[in-house]
């Protein structure tokens, strides 16, 4: 077969892992091997597809990024985007397309499946929102990067009797959040998922700040806090799949503003930001990249086309990409609350008896 890969949305750790996992199964089946670059880009107008080699995977493992670049380019907003996309495939004479990517970039791929492509889908994003998949290449590694990062805010905090408030990535999902959040020691953790109200939140800090003088509090930077604004959404800060772009929110440093005018304790903020996004990908993201992504290759000689690579417990099965394209993977509100064991002075289920009682 001609097989062409492409990365789309965000970059994270692992994918370039991903993608010499795809050529080496290629070549073990003597596959000729593409690189389309820029995502979806590179199969508009001209784009940029190119035969990969040894030398061109060689060593990259340990790489953060993808080799082949990336972008948030949707087709489906352009005029008769996905034919373009078709027809510059079959000008390229590429038999099968593996397409590592989101949400997003899945949902293209699924789009094309329905107009016959033959492409399969490999699950990427530190969000770790795809639906019907245990792992999702670069969650591991960005959750890593959270943990250590409270590892040295804790110090500073500490020293300085100081709230440090923290915002990590997450649109809808918090599962950043909450798993980095708890190996890293937070005592309050607001995700998307479960509704916090600015008064909650200002009466823990107050009460660990009686307690230990100095609070971590970790936010997912699509929250919603009751009682904090939201400001307004600027045309330029959506993206062409409809997303805002959630840094321009700014919700950590309003909460943080919010915290510090009603304590009167120094709150200091911390926008992780893209730092989540880059860095040596761990062992895991590393090992189950290059997995997922030879796993690919074989979906797409069996005739498993039109699915995704997922990961369940130690099998990696097809799952169609209809079922997984457009639908979110949330922290389920059970695993919320056995957290909030560790991280809050009482559970989300006794405030709420609490308040019932006569």
């Amino acid at each position: 077969m001609r097989i062409g890969v492409l990365t789309g949305g965000g970059d994270c750790p692992g994918l370039n892992a991903a993608i010499r996992g795809v050529a080496q199964r290629a070549w073990s089946l003597q596959d000729e091997v593409l690189g389309i670059r820029h995502g979806w880009a590179g199969l508009l107008d001209n784009g940029e597809v190119n035969h990969l080699s040894r030398d061109d995977v060689h060593g990259i493992i340990q790489l953060s990024g993808t080799i082949l670049g990336t972008s948030r380019t949707n087709p489906g907003k352009r005029e008769g985007g996905l034919d373009e996309v078709v027809r510059n495939l079959g000008r390229h004479q590429i038999d099968g397309l593996v397409a590592i990517g989101g949400d997003d970039t899945l949902g293209v791929a699924a789009r094309l499946a329905e107009r016959g492509v033959k492409v399969v889908g490999v699950p990427k994003t530190i969000d770790n929102d795809i639906p019907h998949t245990d792992f999702c290449i670069g969650f591991d590694t960005a959750a890593n990067v959270v943990a250590e990062a409270l590892d040295r805010l804790q110090g500073t905090a500490r020293s300085h009797m100081r709230t440090m408030v923290v915002e990590v990535m997450g649109r809808e999902a918090g599962w950043l959040a909450i798993v980095g959040g708890m190996a890293g020691g937070a005592d309050f953790i607001a995700i998307p998922e479960v509704p916090v109200s600015i008064d909650d939140l200002v009466a823990h800090v107050r009460r660990r700040l009686r307690s230990r003088r100095f609070s971590v509090v970790v936010i997912a930077e699509g929250t919603e806090v009751i009682g904090i604004e939201k400001p307004p959404v600027r045309p330029t800060t959506i993206d062409e799949f409809g997303h805002v772009r959630l840094s321009e929110r700014g919700i950590a440093q309003r909460v943080a503003d919010h915290v510090e005018r009603i304590t009167g304790t120094e709150t200091r903020v911390t926008v992780l930001g893209h730092l989540q996004r880059g860095g040596t990908p761990t062992v895991r993201d590393r090992y189950m990249s290059i997995l997922v992504g030879s796993a690919a290759v074989d979906f797409l000689h069996r005739d498993m086309a039109g699915s995704m690579t997922a990961v369940k417990g130690h099998e990696i099965v097809p799952v169609p990409l209809s079922e997984v394209a457009g639908k979110t993977n949330l922290v389920p509100p059970q695993l919320y609350e056995m957290g909030s064991r560790f991280f809050l002075s009482m559970t989300m289920s006794e405030r709420a008896r609490r308040r019932a009682a006569p």
